[in-house]
């Protein structure tokens, strides 16, 4: 089952790399990032954790605070 959740969070992330939106883009890689996070929690991984709520703030912040 852990496994799985892994198995979404990546077929997420390589999607939102297809956008040509970049707007639409941070908020499917915000969505597969912030699955990548439970999973990294449910493994306990830190590196895992860390790495995706880092990019979950890059994409918050390109889409809340630096609106270009």
């Amino acid at each position: 089952m852990i496994d799985a959740i892994g198995y979404v969070a990546m077929a997420i992330l390589l999607i939102s790399f297809m956008m040509k939106d970049i707007k639409k883009l941070r908020w499917v890689n915000t969505l597969g990032c912030a699955i990548f996070i439970v999973y990294g929690a449910l493994l306990g991984s830190f590196p895992i954790l860390i790495t995706n709520a880092a990019i979950v703030l890059v994409n918050l912040y390109y889409l809340f605070i630096k609106k270009n």
